[in-house]
């Protein structure tokens, strides 16, 4: 039968749901707490307590010096009653002796009490916020405990309480005490009272987990949402694509008879949202985020990411929305600017162009049999006499053309100036653009004013100046003079990249090979100044390779008979060579090979005959 301790420690460690480790941990470092505070013990002293959690009961061991006699039974200990712990302890040492106490007293309880309770808080927040910081980015439930103007108050699992701001809640809602809502966690951060839990109604990504708790398809990956752009409690546009075909992704969201969508606009209160499928077509993907509104045409301007969308005038409210809503939602899914215009508009924009700007001469050429039609069109809505559907047609299909002729223009144009660049870009190499605009050399306050314009480098210059020098030229406190400067500086500086130096290929090292009987021995290299011997017909065939003889290894010979067999080998005599000596005189020299026993080696022997004077010699 489970004892009063057992009992109440399992209810502690079912009450706050905490590791059995973590309480008996507390309880350790309560009791050692509340023994320094029953015998005022110091901070330096090692003190360990030890709880049996099968029986509660608590062992206390301090460190005492180990002495002849106890002057402070606090801090000292016998010899005689150490060695009963530690046989091989010794007078002077420190061991850990049990010191428990039979009655702690109320002051020391009460400290143990503290202990305990601020050990199992703070084991309590960590728990939190571990639990919760891998809930980040998701949707938990909780109860509603308080709610005001400013702030909803939330409760939550293991007794954690989050946060609401007014402006992370849906526009329009109100909440009681008591109610169960669902939010997602957008921030944990740690205070001193424990974590403090950002909840969110109104961020993008509960929209995200609501759909992926309703649509399997998403959960799965087999549909997979592209982007999200959300106006809290009025309106929501998602884009969605398939991961797999045959699979519609807008159906998959909505449901049979739109079960998966109103299950999450009721949980929105009644937020309005718009499913539409992704496409990798900039044109296909506008005109469908633009929806309900039908588009006659989107026509993009990539450098400036903006796209012209022209719709028919009865769709033109529809596809701005209230206060532009359904535009600028737009504008955020696809993240490209968007001008929405109505044909009408469209057609006088584009015939306004037509007549004004140089570069469209030759559209004009190409429209000029359509211009007076639409000039027509265009007066007669300006006068609010009703026109035709045809007439809306031939608008729609003017702006079209015109429109898609001013794109073929663009683009060619770019290709153009991307031709013009890679060929100014040729001639430049690599390393100036990696140098600093300072290596050019230039005066100071020509330096300062490229430095402002963004010219950071050598290679931005140098490419500047092959594009187009008048723009360099053209930069404010840039005149005749400074432009010379720089034509010069451009000049005389060089970008020349350091031949690399081949890798050194290392000769294999000469085998020696042990010289045979009845074979020459090669004779050492000749000395500088001396003639090379021509070699006979004989010797030549003599040196030529012969093919090594299979199992057949060198006669293994010591110094002394390897000596004595290159004297007695017979080697062609040293051609004799006439030198004229300082004093104009003619000299013959010769080469003998000679034993040195001092040095322990074989040497030659350069000798030398002057005149009458003999033959004399010098080891080399």
């Amino acid at each position: 039968m489970k004892n009063e301790f057992n009992l109440a420690f399992n209810e502690v460690l079912e009450e706050k749901q905490l590791p059995k480790e973590v309480i008996l941990g507390a309880l350790e470092s309560a009791m050692a707490s509340a023994y320094r505070r029953a015998v005022n013990a110091s901070s330096a002293q090692q003190v360990e307590a030890k709880v049996d959690p099968e029986t509660g009961k608590v062992t206390i061991y301090a460190e005492k010096e180990v002495v002849e006699d106890v002057q402070d039974v606090r801090t000292e200990v016998l010899l005689e009653e150490a060695r009963k712990v530690n046989p091989t302890v010794q007078l002077g040492d420190m061991a850990l002796i049990e010191s428990t106490p039979t009655d702690f007293g109320r002051v020391a309880a009460q400290t143990a009490r503290q202990v305990i309770q601020q050990r199992i808080r703070e084991a309590e927040r960590g728990a939190q916020m571990e639990y919760f910081e891998r809930q980040l980015g998701e949707i938990v439930s909780g109860i509603v405990q308080a709610s005001n103007p400013q702030t909803t108050t939330v409760g939550l699992d293991m007794k954690a309480e989050g946060v609401m701001p007014a402006n992370q809640r849906i526009p329009g809602e109100k909440f009681r005490v008591h109610d169960r809502l669902r939010a997602i966690i957008m921030e944990v951060k740690d205070g001193s009272r424990g974590p403090q839990i950002i909840l969110s109604r109104a961020h993008r990504n509960f929209l995200r987990r609501l759909l992926e708790n309703e649509v399997p398809e998403i959960y799965h990956g087999i549909v997979e949402i592209r982007a999200i752009a959300r106006e809290p409690g009025q309106r929501a546009k998602v884009a969605v694509s398939a991961t797999q075909a045959g699979v519609d992704p807008v159906g998959a969201c909505v449901g049979i008879k739109g079960v998966r969508i109103q299950a999450i606009v009721k949980e929105l209160h009644d937020e309005k949202i718009d499913i539409i499928e992704w496409n990798p077509d900039p044109v296909q993907y506008i005109s469908k985020a633009i929806s309900p509104a039908r588009v006659s045409g989107v026509y993009l301007t990539e450098a400036e990411k903006t796209a012209t969308v022209v719709v028919m005038d009865d769709q033109l409210s529809l596809a701005i929305g209230r206060d532009g809503q359904n535009a600028r939602l737009a504008a955020k899914l696809t993240s490209w600017r968007i001008d929405i215009k109505s044909v009408v508009e469209a057609a006088g924009d584009t015939l306004g162009r037509l007549q004004s700007e140089p570069g469209m001469q030759t559209t004009a050429e190409l429209e000029k049999d359509n211009v007076e039609r639409i000039s027509e069109i265009l007066a007669k809505k300006a006068e609010g006499r009703p026109i035709t559907p045809e007439e809306y047609s031939a608008l729609a299909q003017f702006v079209d053309r015109v429109e898609r002729r001013t794109v073929e223009r663009q683009r060619a144009e770019d290709k153009e100036n991307a031709e013009k660049l890679a060929e100014a870009r040729a001639g430049i190499p690599d390393l100036a653009f990696e140098q600093p605009l300072d290596v050019l050399g230039l005066p100071e306050h020509v330096f300062n004013i490229l430095t402002e314009a963004d010219y950071l480098t050598a290679g931005d210059l140098l490419l500047a100046m092959n594009l187009s020098p008048d723009k360099v030229l053209g930069l404010p406190g840039i005149g005749p003079k400074a432009m010379q400067a720089i034509e010069k500086a451009v000049a005389e500086t060089s970008f020349a990249v350091e031949a690399e130096i081949p890798a050194v290929v290392e000769e294999p090292a000469p085998v020696e090979v042990a010289p045979v009987e009845g074979e020459p021995i090669e004779t050492a290299e000749p000395v500088e100044g001396e003639a090379v011997p021509e070699a006979s017909e004989a010797e030549v065939k003599a040196e030529e390779p012969v093919a090594a003889v299979e199992d057949e290894p060198a006669p293994e010979l010591s110094f002394e008979e390897l000596f004595k067999l290159r004297l007695e080998t017979p080697r062609p005599e040293a051609e004799e060579e006439d030198k004229t000596d300082k004093k104009g005189k003619k000299g013959k020299k010769s080469v003998e090979y000679q034993f040195d026993e001092d040095r322990g080696e074989v040497v030659g022997r350069k000798k030398h005959k002057r005149g009458d004077a003999g033959w004399t010699g010098e080891d080399w």
